[in-house]
């Protein structure tokens, strides 16, 4: 399913323009289609929960994505692309906390963070499958933007077919009788575990500080690199990610899912530290090194984490509470990025950052667990 998703991630905003749209526009759909995804997390998150299911909405919010992608190149008119782009991203939210309660009912306390370290390992070898196939197709057919979308439509089918090899086991549904409605996720932050909310501070407040990784990829055009150079390192970024996701998964459930956090924290900063001064090639190449360590052991742990305080039965609310609200705090962060960066420069941007992390570091420590 990445590998769909993220053959067309590099060129999205560029086939954009080509049919059309304005810098503005894109901001404006990118928004939107982000929101929809945000909200629909928690809804569905706790919907599943209320139905005591997960499969139906994994292949619901499957097939959504995958049918969206040659919707993008069908018809270019603005309001369809509206309509495709957040079909979409809607469909990421209906699958995402059932996907990861999933996961969760299939392991155990002390297999958490193996399951979703290998449960990243592999999501993040799509992203970096996915623009390699791009950049190979369009050395050989530059600017053929639309027939990378047809394309991306074939491994987005073969991923909804192997989930219908899934046998999920039987749950019993909650006491919720009626559908809730959209939302009431947030009621779960009132009745979820003190542990639990504890935890969801530290990481969004992160979170709020955690703009788009495209700000590193300015950061180093702005150091004077080339668009070759700049998507290498991207995806030398996903290659380490992936690498490392499952071996970090399999260490923290034997030293702690804590431990393994607060270490990806520090290195999250000294990546971002490090970037405010960057201007070397081999410095980024470090940076980047970093920064997919990180990644690895801080994308899956926190969801391992949640899924161990919260109860069984509330796994998906939690999950999709807890990705609801990081939508919501991403879309702030790359605004507020975007902001300090015009009116005091990248390096205030990275080292600010840089700086947060480390406090949200120290909070962390300081939770009981």
């Amino acid at each position: 399913m990445d590998v769909a998703g993220e053959m067309l991630y590099p060129v999205m905003p560029i086939y954009l323009k080509t049919i059309g749209f304005s810098i503005v526009l894109i901001g404006v759909l990118e928004g939107l289609a982000e929101a929809a995804a945000g909200l629909s997390k928690g809804y569905f998150g706790n919907l599943s929960d209320a139905k005591g299911k997960r499969l139906p909405f994994i292949q619901i919010g499957y097939a959504f994505s995958v049918f969206s992608k040659p919707m993008m190149a069908l018809f270019t008119f603005p309001l369809w692309i509206f309509f495709s782009r957040t079909l979409d991203r809607l469909g990421k939210g209906i699958r995402t906390g059932a996907r990861d309660a999933l996961l969760s009912d299939e392991a155990t306390p002390k297999t958490k963070g193996t399951v979703f370290g290998f449960h990243r390992s592999m999501d993040t070898f799509g992203a970096v499958l996915g623009p390699i196939i791009a950049l190979i197709y369009l050395a050989y057919r530059p600017d053929d933007y639309k027939t990378l979308f047809y394309i991306a439509f074939f491994p987005g089918l073969i991923a909804i077919a192997f989930t219908f090899f899934i046998k999920e086991k039987k749950k019993e549904q909650t006491e919720l009788k009626l559908k809730p409605r959209l939302l009431d996720f947030i009621k779960y932050w009132q009745r979820s575990p003190a542990l639990y909310r504890r935890l969801l501070i530290g990481l969004l407040l992160f979170t709020l500080f955690n703009s788009s990784d495209v700000f590193l990829l300015l950061k180093m055009k702005e150091s004077g690199f080339n668009d070759a150079t700049v998507i290498g390192i991207y995806i030398f970024y996903n290659l380490i990610y992936a690498l490392f996701s499952y071996p970090i998964g399999i260490l923290a459930d034997q030293i702690g899912l804590k431990k393994i956090f607060i270490s990806g924290l520090i290195l999250f900063s000294m990546a971002y530290i490090g970037a405010a001064y960057a201007q070397n090639k081999l410095v980024y190449i470090g940076i980047f090194f970093l920064y997919g360590i990180y990644a690895a052991a801080t994308e899956g742990i926190a969801k391992a984490w949640i899924t161990n305080i919260c109860e069984k039965k509330d796994t998906a609310t939690a999950i999709g509470t807890y990705t609801a609200f990081q939508s919501i705090m991403t879309l702030i962060a790359s605004s507020m990025a975007g902001l300090i960066w015009f009116y005091f420069g990248a390096q205030a941007t990275f080292l600010l950052t840089g700086i947060v992390t480390l406090v949200v570091a120290v909070y962390v420590f300081r939770i009981k667990y």
